[in-house]
């Protein structure tokens, strides 16, 4: 039988609020966080918007689902974003004891998974969800950013 939530269901969620980041001029990196099957958090960057360098799409997502949920710990949910995470991101994984972070495209120059950055030791990784994708449309943005400079 067809699981209609799997992972590439709920990626591109996250690709559709990647989009709406695009949208805005911000870079198109988009989070949902899911528990059992719904989705309790939505995001996108808003860096630029904000003037905040910390307004990361999986940051805006945890505090979001916190506030959700009542409580900081993200146990039994699974972060869907479509770039590999940062070390600032993977870091704050890292408190709120997420159990599952699947990712679309990678980032080998500023990724968590090439800096190192440590992980609580129950979150399992999955990557490459709709890498395709993910990575079409960041080499969009950086296109069509740098025709207009």
């Amino acid at each position: 039988m067809i699981q209609p939530f799997d992972d590439t269901y709920f990626m591109k969620k996250a690709l559709e609020e990647a989009e709406i980041a695009f949208d805005k001029g911000e870079v198109p990196v988009g989070a949902v966080i899911v528990m059992k099957d719904r989705i309790i958090a939505r995001a996108h960057n808003l860096t630029e918007t904000l003037n905040d360098v910390t307004a990361h799409a999986e940051m805006q997502a945890f505090t979001a689902a916190a506030d959700f949920l009542g409580g900081k710990y993200l146990k039994e949910c699974t972060l869907y974003v479509t770039l590999e995470p940062c070390q600032m991101c993977a870091g704050a994984s890292y408190w709120t004891q997420i159990s599952k972070i699947v990712y679309g495209a990678s980032e080998p120059q500023r990724g968590f998974k090439n800096l190192n950055t440590t992980l609580h030791p129950k979150t399992k990784v999955v990557k490459g969800i709709l890498q395709n994708e993910c990575s079409q449309l960041m080499k969009r943005f950086f296109v069509e950013k740098r025709n207009l400079n």
